[in-house]
């Protein structure tokens, strides 16, 4: 499967990312397991995660994610397949959280022991940390770099006047770059992305690693009516997306999907790579979902489907 570089890293990439955000919460170890063993079976490699996954669950503390994955790759014996990316910055606890050199260098420690490895390949910043210089933070990241504890940097939830910012600083203090954004996009989210910040990050090179690629499940076109949200996980974020606009959006999908012989989600996907993003990240709690969404690299959209989804979700 065609792979991508990571901005300068040297880091290379499958067109997918799969998100782990599910595992430990929403996909017990069978599933995750089964889920991340069909994942690497089609050829992928990037899994991204975090150390915060899944601390918003009562009785969950954080970390959640990153010990099932750590507990995969231990059975597995296939750390040198994957190109593991986690996150750092959320409050994990009192005190700990932010992008300062003291929290960073604590909570890398903390990541790579839950994971069970001795290197990083994409450490990012999962938010903006106004109160911390970022020369610290850059430089922290830095030390880590030489280390040999992790491989390439990246940002998430960046504006492009502070993602900019951190780009100039880099350079001229030689310190390691963003080689990365993770941004909301999908095609209900186009707004926070598209414009200066996609701009930016075709100008300087940076790799865009969306989340929340299939709008948490709404692209899949399986939440289309009140009684569809009942017992859902991310019901509450689905609710907002159930109106006009949004169903024109499904409508649009279902129409080419049908057109193409493949899914809404896949289709949704597709339109993501079409425009530019590296590698969209997309869950699975199963290895049927993973399948549905590994479909989406083997789909090519032509301009025409492009443009019926631009329009249908402008």
């Amino acid at each position: 499967m065609n792979q991508r570089q990571l901005g300068n890293s040297g880091l290379r990439v499958g067109p997918l990312a799969l998100g782990g955000n599910v595992f430990g919460w929403t996909a017990d170890e069978a599933h995750s397991f089964e889920v991340l063993d069909a994942f690497v079976d089609a050829g992928l490699n990037l899994i991204d995660t975090a150390d915060v996954y899944s601390r918003w669950i009562p009785g969950h503390r954080g970390g959640e994610s990153e010990a099932m994955i750590g507990k995969w790759l231990k059975s597995r014996g296939n750390r040198s397949r994957v190109v593991i990316a986690t996150k750092v910055g959320i409050e994990m606890g009192p005190g700990e959280q932010g992008l300062s050199r003291p929290y960073i260098m604590r909570a890398v420690e903390r990541s790579l022991e839950r994971l069970g490895t001795d290197y990083i390949d994409l450490y990012q910043s999962h938010r903006d940390d106004p109160g911390t210089p970022m020369e610290e933070t850059l430089g922290a990241y830095g030390d880590l770099i030489r280390q040999g504890k992790v491989r390439a940097i990246g940002a998430s939830n960046f504006s492009a006047e502070r993602l900019m910012t951190a780009l100039a600083l880099a350079r001229s203090a030689q310190l390691p770059r963003y080689e990365c954004l993770q941004p909301c996009y999908n095609l209900y989210d186009r707004a926070g992305f598209e414009g200066e910040l996609a701009e930016l990050c075709r100008r300087e090179g940076v790799a865009v690693i969306s989340y929340f690629s299939l709008a948490s499940g709404f692209l899949t076109g399986k939440y289309r009516s009140e009684k569809d949200l009942v017992n859902r996980a991310r019901a509450y974020r689905v609710k907002d997306m159930m109106n006009e606009r949004g169903f024109r959006i499904l409508h649009a999908l279902d129409e080419i999907a049908r057109e193409l012989g493949a899914t809404p989600a896949q289709v949704s996907l597709a339109w993501l790579i079409a425009r530019g993003v590296t590698a969209p990240i997309a869950s699975a709690t199963s290895a049927e979902q993973l399948r549905e969404i590994v479909g989406a690299t083997r789909l090519e959209l032509g301009a025409e489907a492009v443009r019926k989804l631009d329009q249908a979700s402008s």
